[in-house]
């Protein structure tokens, strides 16, 4: 029920901004979280926003780098300063308690993933 969308390919120190939608689902509703899955790697945290928009949490190692912001009908994450270490397949996902937690287990819906990559 969630589309991740904008991922590609970059070069380090370039920006990108992936967008999430949903489709039947109110996602204003809910929390929305954004997790990636990097090679050889399992699926992470990178950060949250809450359903009002107005907390937001971020993994320690994409602090000042990315940040996430929302309307009524998407969640975006801004990723400026992009590294070849943040390459990955990038994940939207929507908890019910309209939080930032970062814990995946708390999330409900998930989006398919969008690929991001970085060359050096």
């Amino acid at each position: 029920q969630l589309q991740a969308s904008g991922g590609g390919l970059v070069q380090a120190g370039d920006s990108l901004r992936l967008a999430c939608s949903a489709s039947k689902t109110r996602f204003s509703a809910y929390g929305a979280g954004w997790f990636r899955q990097r090679p050889g790697k399992e699926r992470e945290f990178v950060g949250a926003v809450s359903r009002s928009g107005t907390s937001t949490s971020y993994e320690d190692s994409v602090k000042g780098r990315f940040s996430i912001s929302r309307d009524n009908a998407k969640v975006y994450l801004q990723m400026n300063s992009l590294k070849p270490d943040d390459t990955g397949v990038y994940y939207c996902a929507a908890n019910l308690f309209g939080t930032t937690t970062p814990n995946s287990r708390d999330y409900k819906y998930w989006g398919q993933g969008t690929l991001v990559t970085v060359s050096s």
